[in-house]
């Protein structure tokens, strides 16, 4: 169960962090807590696995990326782990994770990459295949984004 406080602080976070030289200053201060106990409230949230991710939203629309693709991958499970590690660690790629396959739908590693344009994003996806000595791979270009918003669990 969460304390009146931990729900104001997950509520402080759920829309965009102000970009100012001290964010967590000016949260806490709209919050009516000092600057520490907001943070440790948060490490504690963290700890405890309440809070599993806390990170930026990027919206590559705004940041001059003009093209943007989920690319689904086809790896032998006994190398997911390696393959995500090095796919993670590529500048080129925002987000990597892995999803169970299915009958119909062999890929189970998924990332996501952003460039100025599609032919750019199908040149990381070779790179990214050829230094993770993978083959079978898919683009899903975004054609439209539908919506991008943080979850409001508590207002």
């Amino acid at each position: 169960m969460l304390t009146e406080l931990e729900k104001k602080v997950i509520a402080s976070i759920q829309g965009d962090i102000p970009i100012v030289e001290c964010p967590f200053s000016e949260i806490a201060e709209k919050t009516g807590i000092y600057e520490e106990t907001l943070l440790e409230t948060l490490k504690s949230l963290c700890e405890r696995g309440v809070i599993r991710r806390f990170g930026a939203t990027l919206r590559h629309q705004k940041s001059g990326f003009d093209a943007n693709a989920m690319v689904a991958w086809q790896v032998e499970e006994e190398r997911v782990e390696e393959v995500g590690i090095k796919m993670a660690s590529s500048g080129n790629v925002s987000h990597c994770y892995r999803r169970n396959p299915t009958t119909d739908w062999q890929y189970n590693l998924y990332t996501m990459i952003h460039a100025k344009d599609e032919d750019t994003c199908r040149k990381i996806a070779r790179d990214l295949a050829q230094k993770a000595s993978v083959e079978t791979y898919l683009l899903l270009f975004s054609r439209r984004e539908l919506k991008k918003t943080s979850m409001q669990y508590f207002t």
